[in-house]
């Protein structure tokens, strides 16, 4: 069946890094766009970054554009998102989704995995 599994999430003081991974299976991965959102409690899900199934475009929240890197291999069925120079606002679980094109909206996204909590202390 479908799955897509993040890791990497963690505690990590403001100026600090992080990386994520959603790891995929269950579908043909390379022919979908992936993307990252977050929620921090009492808000709505939020768009982060997001990257083309061919690996070819990217596109980023204003939020976080400079300062994180969504990036993938194919052959890994496998996305990662580096975070630098994190801040407290950044704090929020992070999810991962697939969709048949890159997108900003969440509603286009087919499949999500369980998320993965990250929290910046300032």
């Amino acid at each position: 069946q479908v799955q897509l599994v993040e890791s990497g999430g963690g505690l990590v003081q403001a100026g600090g890094s992080l990386r994520l991974s959603c790891a995929a299976s269950g579908f043909t991965f390379s022919t979908y766009a992936v993307g990252w959102f977050r929620q921090a409690p009492g808000t709505e899900r939020e768009f982060v970054a997001a990257i083309a199934g061919n690996e070819r475009s990217t596109d980023y929240a204003d939020s976080v554009a400079g300062r994180f890197r969504i990036s993938r291999d194919n052959a890994k069925n496998t996305v990662w998102l580096q975070m630098n120079s994190l801040k407290p606002e950044d704090t929020a679980v992070y999810y991962c989704a697939a969709a048949h094109s890159l997108t900003t909206w969440f509603g286009d996204y087919r499949y999500w995995g369980q998320g993965t909590q990250v929290t910046v202390s300032s």
